[in-house]
């Protein structure tokens, strides 16, 4: 995108009485800023370089929020029932909360935007918040919801997607070509490929937790279980509630396709490796983060990082479209196969699929215990718990509270 000749304009100085040794007083900063920048103006208003650093770097912090708080959410969601006032939906509502603010001041002010870039952050944003109180009617007619796979939530992945969009394109539009262009640009794709592939994390933290559940061992409140019980789905059902074929191939249709996108809009002959290998770096860091107070670990999508230096590769050798998808889709499916990222659990039909070859493995479950390929195939949850033995414990049953929208909220 050719870059609009921008005529300089000087960043407007703070007034003297807002610093004080040095430091900036809230209230009077706050007053500078209102009365510097709070003026209406058209899409396309003349903003220095230094404006629209601070404006994008706000963007910046609101997404950050938002992935850090999202992050959170899945794993919070595998180990506790109840989440009012949680932690990682404070983090979510911050950034959101920051991500409104900019939407009005770019739609008040002109200043950073074009008109496209404008209506791409309004009506991501009006989708987004349109997607909550639908979220909420859809759990309070048909139930519980605990899929991140759900119309409501792809709503809010949706939305999403189109505000950045709109900032992607006004950082590019506005900001002057240079390593700054390309490093901003670089953060803006990192969150638009996070938000693309965050529907997949329901089946990587899935995948270990029904694993775990098999094995004996787990991570959830007793509440989870008696909640998986009432609901009267099976284990199966609500760790892995999509066919195994569907990590793989969202992986390549929503993840692999924002890389390519992002490669040729930003450039840089390693841009999809940079912005892969940085979104595992972080998966990586966060893993180690939430292990360590407690909550139970996830896949990581290591293909993807294949995906992007195969997209870069392809890309830079110009290999035509058709070859080049072809490269790419076997080359990520041969590391997942390799990784073993795709060895989901085998789906029962209506029951859980135990590993072990005993029947014993069914205890706490109905007594019409049959062989199955690999194991035994035990019936639907029961009702309730058994009264005899300890209770069966329930790894990783992911629960969503009524009226709890998820992701970026």
């Amino acid at each position: 995108m050719p870059s609009p000749a921008v005529p300089a304009r000087p960043a407007v100085p703070p007034p003297p009485g807002s610093l004080v040794n040095g430091l900036a007083h809230p209230v009077a900063l706050v007053r500078w800023f209102w009365l510097a920048y709070m003026t209406p103006g058209r899409p396309g208003r003349v903003t220095t370089e230094t404006e629209l650093r601070w404006i994008y770097t706000a963007w910046l912090g609101a997404f950050l929020l938002k992935m850090f708080g999202s992050t959170w959410d899945v794993s919070w969601h595998f180990r506790w029932l109840r989440d009012d006032l949680a932690p990682p939906h404070l983090l979510n509502s911050a950034g959101t909360a920051l991500v409104v603010g900019l939407v009005i001041f770019h739609s008040y002010t002109g200043y950073g935007v074009d008109r496209r870039a404008l209506r791409l952050m309004q009506w991501g944003i009006g989708l987004f918040l349109i997607a909550v109180p639908i979220d909420i009617v859809n759990h309070r007619i048909n139930g519980l919801d605990i899929t991140s796979w759900s119309p409501s939530h792809a709503l809010l992945y949706f939305g999403t997607a189109v505000m950045l969009a709109g900032a992607i394109r006004g950082w590019w539009l506005y900001a002057a070509p240079g390593r700054v262009r390309d490093l901003v640009s670089l953060g803006l794709w990192l969150f638009f490929v996070e938000n693309a592939i965050f529907p997949n994390q329901h089946q990587e933290y899935g995948v270990l937790s029904l694993a775990a559940y098999d094995a004996g061992r787990t991570t959830a409140e007793v509440e989870l279980l008696d909640f998986a019980r009432e609901q009267g789905q099976t284990p199966e059902m609500f760790m892995l509630p999509v066919p195994s074929w569907v990590h793989p191939a969202w992986l390549i249709c929503a993840g692999l396709l924002s890389l390519v996108v992002a490669r040729k809009l930003v450039g840089y002959r390693w841009t999809a490796t940079i912005i892969a290998a940085t979104y595992l770096a972080y998966r990586a860091v966060m893993w180690l983060a939430l292990v360590g107070m407690g909550f139970p670990p996830s896949v990581l999508p290591l293909a993807l990082l294949a995906g992007a230096v195969l997209i870069d590769l392809t890309v830079t050798w110009r290999v035509p479209g058709w070859l080049a998808g072809v490269l790419v889709t076997a080359g990520v499916y041969g590391a997942g196969a390799g990784l073993d990222a795709f060895d989901y659990l085998p789906r029962g039909t209506g029951g859980r699929h135990c590993r072990s070859r005993s029947a014993s493995a069914c205890s706490g479950w109905p007594s019409t215990c049959s062989p199955a390929a690999g194991g035994w195939h035990c019936g639907a949850l029961p009702t309730s718990r058994p009264r005899t033995g300890p209770p069966r414990p329930s790894d990783g049953l992911p629960a969503r509270r009524v009226g709890s929208p998820h992701r970026m909220t």
